[in-house]
């Protein structure tokens, strides 16, 4: 294994550093996580490429990394560290951002928000980050039982996007939601009593669309305070219900159409 880049001072770590990623404590300790893949990195590296610490690339590879260091791995010993069941180099390592986790939001909250109620399934996280990604919306809030988005499965499903919003994982979401609302944001809850006039999702001044837990739904806490409820008309004799992934991704999508 090799080492190249413009940190002379730079210290190689050992490969079971880049395999505790994968684990909640690994990435804590290092304050970084992984994403694997040409295209997830090459989208990380266009929009964000401050946030790269590292490149761990297969040798024999040649493609530019410009001036960051890169960690040269054989085939079998990227398999060791990706935690991917078909690995694909590279990886870029990935400062955490720093506000992931805290319970404040941040000075610039934008106009359309994200709330997602103990979503567990890490890959329907990553997907709707991706999906409130591409609709424009800014942040996205996460209970502290939702899956951690920066979990491998999470960032797999997210293509790179993760930086692209930011991110809330709290317990204190109803807090962060009532501020919203207090400065003019319109909460609307996903159930199935609400109402399918797509309206009022399209709201310019302020947003906050709010996803349930796939199993359960959204808790009684959040439809209370919900300003109003939305729910998509389907064929209910031939599907009882939608992913909550496909769920977001229509809501996001008619929340995108203002006029």
């Amino acid at each position: 294994m090799t080492l190249q880049g413009s940190e002379g001072n730079y210290r190689l770590k050992p490969l079971k550093w880049y395999r505790k990623l994968a684990t909640d404590k690994g990435r804590a300790e290092a304050g970084a996580f992984a994403v694997e893949g040409p295209r997830a990195v090459a989208q990380i590296m266009a929009g964000h490429p401050g946030a790269i610490v590292e490149i761990v690339a297969l040798e024999g590879s040649a493609p530019s990394y410009r001036d960051y260091p890169v960690r040269f791995v054989t085939e079998s010993q990227f398999r060791s560290v990706s935690p991917a069941t078909n690995p694909q180099g590279p990886m870029a390592i990935v400062r955490v951002p720093p506000d992931i986790y805290s319970d404040s939001l941040p000075d610039v909250t934008g106009h359309r928000i994200l709330l997602l109620e103990d979503v567990q399934d890490p890959g329907n996280v990553g997907t709707l980050v991706r999906t409130a990604a591409a609709f424009g919306y800014s942040g996205v809030v996460l209970t502290d039982r939702c899956a951690d988005p920066l979990s491998p499965k999470c960032v797999q499903s997210s293509a790179g996007t993760l930086l692209n919003v930011w991110i809330r994982r709290t317990m204190r979401h109803l807090d962060l939601i009532q501020a919203l609302r207090v400065r003019g944001f319109l909460l609307v809850a996903t159930a199935l009593d609400g109402e399918d006039d797509a309206s009022v999702l399209r709201r310019p001044e302020g947003l906050v669309l709010a996803l349930g837990s796939e199993a359960s739904g959204l808790s009684k806490k959040v439809l209370q305070m919900a300003d109003c409820r939305f729910r998509i008309p389907i064929d209910r004799d031939r599907a009882e219900s939608l992913n909550v992934a496909a769920s977001g991704a229509i809501c996001m999508y008619l929340s995108s159409l203002i006029r």
